[in-house]
This record gives C-alpha cells, sequence and structure tokens, in this order.
C-alpha cells in the first residue's frame, strides 16, 4: 500500500516483512525491482532501498548481485535464531541459577519424548556416543573444545529424539546462543569425572526405557552443577582468589 511521507522507509519494511510472516512472500520469492516498488509504495528510490535494507540487516532478506540479481526472500535457519539469541543474551544477562532452571526443566521433558519415541537404534547410538564422552573425560588431559562440541551434539541429538521439531528447535538455539555453564564442570576434574558418568547413566535408562531413573540422573547433572558453580563464585570471593588464580595459570 502506499505509504506516507516520513516514516516511509519503515512503513515499508514493516509490510514487507508482513508478507513474509504471514506467507503472502515466501523463502526464495524475488521482491519487485526497486522501480516497481517505487510506483507500488508511490515514494523514491533511496527510500525503497533504507527499507531493503532495514529487512536485510533482519535476516529477512539477502542481496544478490548479476543477471538474476534483486532482493529475495531468506529462509530463514536455527542459525539466524542462535545468533540473535547469543547477541540478545549478552545484552542481558541471566542469573545462572534461571538458566539451570530452564535447562533442566527442558532436559526433563525432552528425555520423556525420546523414551517414548526415538527408535531403539538411535538411543543405542545415544549411549555409545556418551559412553565415548566420558572415555574422552577420563583422559588425563582431556580436550575440553571436542568435548564441548560432542556434548553439544548429544543434547541436540537427544531432543532429535523426541520427534518435536519445536524442541528441537529451541535445544540448538540453546546450544548455539549460551551455556548452561557445564564448561564449569568439565574444567574440574572431580566435577568432570561425575558429569561424564551421568551422561552415560542418563543415556543408559534411556535405552531401557527407565524414565524415573534418566530423569533422576538429570537431576542429579543439575546438582552437580550448582554446587560446583557455588564452589566457584565462593573461590571468587576469597581474600587473594585473584592471586591463587594467576599463580596456578
Amino acid at each position: 500500500m502506499p505509504v506516507q511521507a516520513g516514516r516511509a522507509s519503515e512503513e515499508i519494511a514493516l509490510q514487507i516483512e508482513a508478507a513474509i510472516v504471514d506467507g503472502r512472500l515466501a523463502p526464495g520469492t524475488r521482491l519487485p525491482s526497486e522501480r516497481e516498488m517505487q510506483s507500488q509504495f508511490g515514494t523514491g528510490r533511496g527510500v525503497i532501498r533504507e527499507a531493503i535494507k532495514v529487512l536485510k540487516q533482519k535476516g529477512l532478506l539477502e542481496v544478490k548481485k548479476g543477471a538474476k540479481g534483486g532482493a529475495y526472500v531468506r529462509q530463514l535457519d536455527v542459525g539466524n535464531i542462535s545468533e540473535s539469541l547469543a547477541l540478545f543474551l549478552k545484552q542481558h544477562p541471566v542469573d545462572p541459577e534461571k538458566l539451570i532452571e530452564f535447562r533442566e526443566t527442558i532436559d526433563r521433558t525432552i528425555a520423556q519424548l525420546a523414551i517414548a519415541h526415538a527408535d531403539q537404534s538411535e538411543k543405542d547410538e545415544l549411549y555409545q556416543e556418551a559412553l565415548r564422552l566420558e572415555a574422552m573425560l577420563r583422559e588425563d588431559e582431556p580436550d575440553l573444545v571436542a568435548t564441548s562440541e560432542l556434548d553439544r551434539q548429544l543434547n541436540i541429538k537427544l531432543a532429535s529424539m523426541g520427534r518435536n521439531p519445536l524442541f528441537e528447535w529451541v535445544m540448538h538455539a540453546l546450544q548455539m546462543g549460551f551455556s548452561s555453564h557445564d564448561y564449569a564442570l568439565y574444567e574440574d576434574r572431580t566435577y568432570r569425572l561425575r558429569a561424564a558418568a551421568n551422561w552415560s547413566d542418563t543415556a543408559k535408562a534411556i535405552v531401557g526405557g527407565e524414565i524415573m531413573r534418566a530423569l533422576a540422573f538429570i537431576g542429579h547433572h543439575y546438582v552437580l552443577l550448582r554446587k560446583c558453580i557455588e564452589e566457584k563464585a565462593a573461590h571468587t570471593h576469597e581474600p587473594n582468589a585473584e592471586f591463587l588464580q594467576d599463580d596456578n595459570q
């Protein structure tokens, strides 16, 4: 629809965004040329370009060059959501306890769905990968980057086993967007070994379809995590804690 002067670029961006969100403009659709949109919206070329720039920054459009160039509706994926979530959380820090509470609730639901809907082969594979993670973490000097990546993959796999794409998308965004502070467990050898065994125990319970045992192990994971974070926080606030940390480096 034609727009009024003053906030023309913003109104155009909102109209196009609404058309994308409600499905009138499907992913891959090429927008009309700048000249055509000038006529449609009753405004100048600069206003059209500003609106396209805004939508590109939001990740809704991509601009291609060449013979088939122009502004195209972008196919949003989980990566886009994860990047936005990560940026948002950096600007709005969440208390560790709130984050742990949220993750524990999600994990409990996902585990129950996985037990109910996953194939036995998927459950067996989850268990084997959990055993591999445990073996890696039991090494004298484990590769914490590799183990963190495997831990991330295990969480995403478990979510996919529940056959509910919403949980899978949320878990993927969580794993890419922010941590539940599990790194604190893996940095400490004592907690690392307990957390590794706990992952295997959880996966084994899922393999056996033992819902209550699986939920108990998930609960224990977050008990360990809370205790580990509390100990680190207490150490950080001890007198000369900074000196001790520097001395250990």
